[in-house]
């Protein structure tokens, strides 16, 4: 998995490599400032080794605040370009989303949380922590809105199957079909995988 960390902190940047290269299956590059970043975009993708995800700091040079975000986004190929940052004012992981980002990583974040995120989010997915998305609709709402992959994931729930056996049967690692239980008992307003299946089944969702 290649990725790009951008970030002015250089120990932030080492630590990060460092901890997901011990992980291994990850190949990681990293810049100072936006200008880096986008001329190593640029000189991957002519190479025909665009990075798997894009991991920026919000407050590093060049960045200009979500324009930056949106100049990266632009020059990805399509590819997914994340956002971090230490800070997390209100409405900072919606405007994240808006502007077509994979997703919001508090730097506060545990090591193995990042790595997990970074994975869901090089699989295509969209990922903000759970105690900074909105708060989900209440059980029995319609209003909840579930991706393909969620309704995949969430019928794996209704068979009464282990995160490990979704994760087989789908063709991805045990740590993202946690990360999507979650989303699914947010977006449902559930308490747990048991209650979202309930739900689930009085909506006939599965």
């Amino acid at each position: 998995m290649h990725i790009l960390i951008a970030d002015d902190h250089e120990l932030l940047r080492d630590v990060l490599r460092s901890y997901l290269e011990a992980e291994g299956g990850f190949t990681v590059e990293t810049v100072a400032d936006l200008p880096g970043a986008l001329s190593s975009m640029a000189a991957a993708t002519a190479a025909g080794a665009a990075f798997d995800l894009v991991l920026l700091d919000y407050g590093m040079p060049g960045m200009n605040g979500f324009d930056g975000l949106q100049r990266a986004i632009a020059e990805s190929g399509g590819g997914p370009v994340a956002l971090m940052s230490g800070l997390a004012p209100a409405g900072v992981p919606e405007k994240v989303l808006g502007c077509g980002a994979a997703g919001y990583l508090p730097k506060s974040l545990p090591a193995r949380s990042v790595v997990n995120a970074i994975r869901f989010m090089a699989a295509g997915e969209r990922y903000v922590p759970l105690e900074l998305s909105r708060p989900g609709p209440a059980a029995g709402s319609t209003e909840a809105t579930l991706s393909a992959r969620e309704r995949e994931v969430l019928a794996g729930l209704c068979n009464g199957e282990a995160n490990k056996e979704i994760a087989r049967n789908l063709g991805l690692r045990e740590p993202t079909i946690k990360l999507h239980v979650k989303t699914i008992c947010r977006k449902l307003g559930a308490r747990n995988r048991t209650h979202a299946a309930m739900i689930a089944r009085e909506q006939s969702l599965c």
